[in-house]
């Protein structure tokens, strides 16, 4: 009992110390793992694609690349809180919120039968100057919150960039598909070769840099892929 009281009193201070608060809405009513409370979580506008054949990701990809499926969790819209997620994921450093999100993500793929045969996850490659600046790249911190719960293996230097290729938020659909042309490749066909690959990204929006990589994965023989984000962008 005296155990148990000093634990709390400790976990108390601790938190005076270091406050742990909701990404949305800023109460401290949250477990330590957690970004978000529980009232946030269920705020965030989720898709429900992980259960839906034929959804609008999947359609992004109609006679563009021969995929088995793809999903993203929620809806991201701007000045919205799943916005400010992600500028926190990608902007400041906050790999909790990617870890986070990443969980929720792998929470849908597992309660799906869509996704079962899934093999191994590959995170989208960032571009290298971009990941040097950041220090990480924020689809990998989303794969490792994935396979938390999912339990599939990460590949993370299995697909490389061997171009550099600038921002490209401002550009339309066909000139971001012209930009990432020749842009990725396998670095080892072998642990990829039979596989059933899940490619990971943060957002999904024209999809041109997903195509340009997964193209790159399909050319390897007798390999599936399948494509998952956080996000879908109306």
């Amino acid at each position: 009992m005296v155990i148990e009281k000093v634990k709390s009193n400790l976990k108390d201070f601790s938190h005076l110390l270091y406050p742990h608060n909701c990404e949305g809405c800023g109460t401290d009513v949250l477990n330590d793992d957690d970004i978000l409370c529980t009232k946030c979580l269920f705020e965030l506008p989720e898709t429900n694609f992980t259960n839906t054949k034929n959804n609008p990701v999947e359609k992004t990809f109609y006679g563009r690349l021969n995929i088995v499926g793809a999903t993203a969790a929620y809806y991201f819209t701007k000045d919205s809180l799943l916005q400010h997620l992600m500028i926190e994921l990608k902007y400041r450093n906050n790999k909790d919120v990617g870890f986070y999100l990443g969980k929720q993500l792998g929470y849908q793929l597992l309660q799906s039968e869509r996704f079962n045969d899934v093999d191994v996850l590959i995170p989208l490659p960032l571009n290298p100057k971009k990941e040097m600046k950041r220090g990480y790249n924020q689809a990998t911190i989303i794969c490792e919150g994935i396979a938390s719960v999912f339990q599939k293996p990460i590949l993370k230097n299995a697909i490389v960039r061997i171009q550099f290729t600038e921002t490209q938020t401002q550009q339309d659909r066909v000139h971001r598909w012209q930009n990432m042309q020749h842009v990725f490749a396998v670095a080892d066909k072998n642990v990829i070769q039979g596989k059933h690959v899940l490619l990971i990204d943060d957002v999904v929006t024209t999809g041109a840099t997903l195509e340009a990589c997964g193209a790159a994965i399909l050319k390897v023989p007798d390999t599936k892929l399948s494509i998952a984000a956080v996000a879908w962008t109306i």
